[in-house]
Order: C-alpha cells, then structure tokens, then sequence
C-alpha cells in the first residue's frame, strides 16, 4: 500500500469517526494545561487529572507558584512519576514564566521551550491545545502508533516521527490528528495487546497488512 493511500484512508475515517477529539488532561486555562502536560510526562492522565485540584487549589496562579519553593510543591505532586524533579521544574518554570514573560503563558512554541521542563513535546502540545497551532506533538502514543500502522517509516526519534506526520497530514488538521493517534493508542491500538479486530483503521495498517502475508505464507507452508 502506498503511503498516500494509507495516509487518506485514515485521515478521512477519523474525520468521519471522530470529528472532534481534546485532550484528556483537565484544565480551565493555559497555566494549568501546561502544568498539567509538565506532571504528564511518563505519568497517566487519570493520575494527573487525581493531583491537580489540591495543587490548583494551593497554586491558583503563576505568581502564587512562582513564590514557592520545589519541597513546597512536592506534597502535592507526590503521587506523579519523578515527583522531585518535576517539583523544582514546577517551581522554576513558574519562576520564569513570571520574570520573563509577565505570567502569562506564550503561543510562541519557541518561547515556551524557554521554560524549565518544558521541552519540544509540552511546548507542541500547549501549542496546539490552547492556541490551535498547526503543530504535532508526539508522545509515546503518537510514537508507537504512527510506527505501527505506517504513517512514520524507519523513525528511531519522536521528532523523525513528527517531520513525518507534519509533512503528510494537512496543517490544519495536526492538532486535531495529534488526539486521534493519542486516544486511539490509549483505547484500540495499545502497546501489549492491540485491538487488531476492533479497530477501525485496520485496513489501512502496516502491521496488520504484514501480520496477514506472515499468516498466509504460513498457511501455505503447513498445506505443502
């Protein structure tokens, strides 16, 4: 299959299928989404979502966070992944959000990698979530989906993955695609046991597509 068709295919199932797609971290402006996606690295969105209403509640706004110091940051986070380093970003992104940028979080995706523990990553996805930029981020979902079912070909790095997304998917739609590939890892094409037979891009996929050849030149060799 070439890579256009598989491209077209699943673009336009998910169009049909899943024409609106947000993200699942809670958030009611761009200081908690991006401290949300700080907390959300190798950590569950459940877990996340569990541990923000005390942290938000403590740390209401960029200035309140930025006058706290990482062990008064860690009791709220404790139950995240990597607690301790994720509590002196915390602080020192706040830190700086506030000295340099007014407290106000930039749509500059550039800018926003100027914030300690914010990398390429957290930078794309405030980019995209808030400000509906035409960016792809890529997590370990978008990674491991995009290298299964063929839209990224012999990409070993998560921005391989993105030149490949960004040049074959419309601009307009990265954002959006960027949840499909997501939720779609999250529920149907999962890392241990994909729902191969439940998925509704399956026609389209590089791993089922080859899976199947394997089946039929096995079926071939038993009846010879």
């Amino acid at each position: 299959m070439r890579k256009k068709e598989r491209y077209d295919g699943i673009i336009e199932w998910f169009s049909k299928e899943m024409p609106t797609a947000e993200s699942e971290l809670n958030y009611s402006n761009p200081y908690e989404l991006l401290v949300a996606v700080i907390l959300s690295a190798q950590c569950t969105d459940k877990r996340v979502n569990m541990t923000t209403p005390a942290l938000f509640e403590r740390f209401p706004t960029p200035e309140s966070m930025s006058t706290a110091s990482a062990e008064e940051i860690f009791p709220y986070i404790k139950s995240i992944s990597y607690p301790n380093n994720k509590a002196k970003n915390l602080a020192a992104m706040a830190r700086v959000l506030c000295n340099e940028f007014g407290g106000v979080v930039p749509s500059d995706t550039e800018q926003l990698q100027r914030l300690p523990g914010v990398g390429r990553k957290t930078a794309n996805v405030v980019g995209a979530v808030i400000f509906n930029k035409f960016v792809m981020p890529v997590d370990t979902h978008v990674f491991r989906v995009s290298n299964r079912i063929g839209l990224s070909t012999n990409a070993r790095t998560p921005r391989q993955v993105e030149d490949q997304l960004t040049a074959n998917i419309p601009a307009h739609l990265l954002p959006l695609a960027h949840h499909w590939l997501i939720l779609h890892g999250r529920y149907v094409c999962t890392a241990r046991k994909p729902m191969c037979d439940e998925c509704g891009i399956a026609r389209w996929c590089r791993k089922r597509e080859q899976d199947l050849k394997t089946q039929q030149r096995k079926s071939v060799s038993e009846e010879k």
